[in-house]
């Protein structure tokens, strides 16, 4: 079990750079948030990050959990889009308390190192139906994870600005992984 983050302020190409991970052969986790938004705006909900960020915090863990549970059984390295660290980062940046589940949750599904972080990327940063933060908040979000991870003990690389097929070959280089087969989506 090898399970490794991507990670980094939103807009930074993370999800770009999972899609062309899994067209690569590798198995990638998507990112839990995204998801739960959806999810929530077409429930009506107020459970959303922009309204109730702690609320929504737990729904993020629980999904997170399950994730990171479902991915523990895979063979071969698995490439999560976002791991359980980023919701203390993310309760960091808007000066909320850590729940203490959070922190356990984080203490007990630990993942790969390094975790790899997208730093800020103006040029192609645009907001959409989940992605609500200014470029600013992003900045502040990359460099709140870059302190959470460290502070967890974990190595942090930055990937580079660079097209996506760089960017996988960076991945590939940093984990000495080579081409693998096709593996469904987690």
């Amino acid at each position: 079990m090898a399970l490794y983050v991507i990670s980094g302020g939103p807009g930074a190409g993370k999800t770009t750079l999972l899609t062309a991970l899994h067209r690569a052969g590798f198995a990638v986790v998507p990112e839990a948030s995204r998801a739960l938004i959806q999810e929530q705006v077409a429930r009506g909900s107020g459970l959303l990050p922009w309204l109730d960020l702690g609320g929504f915090a737990e729904l993020a863990r629980a999904r997170m959990v399950a994730q990171h549970a479902a991915a523990s059984s895979s063979a071969g390295p698995v490439f999560f889009d976002r791991g359980l660290p980023d919701l203390l980062a993310y309760l960091e940046v808007a000066g909320q308390p850590v729940p203490a589940a959070i922190r356990a949750a984080v203490a007990a599904h630990p993942y790969q190192a390094p975790v790899l972080l997208a730093p800020p990327w103006p040029e192609i940063y645009v907001n959409d139906a989940e992605r609500w933060q200014t470029l600013a908040e992003a900045e502040a979000l990359y460099h709140a994870l870059r302190r959470t991870y460290q502070a967890l003990g974990y190595p942090v690389l930055d990937l580079p600005r660079a097209p996506v097929a760089a960017r996988v070959a960076f991945v590939r280089h940093v984990l000495g992984t080579g081409p693998h087969r096709a593996r469904p989506a987690i």
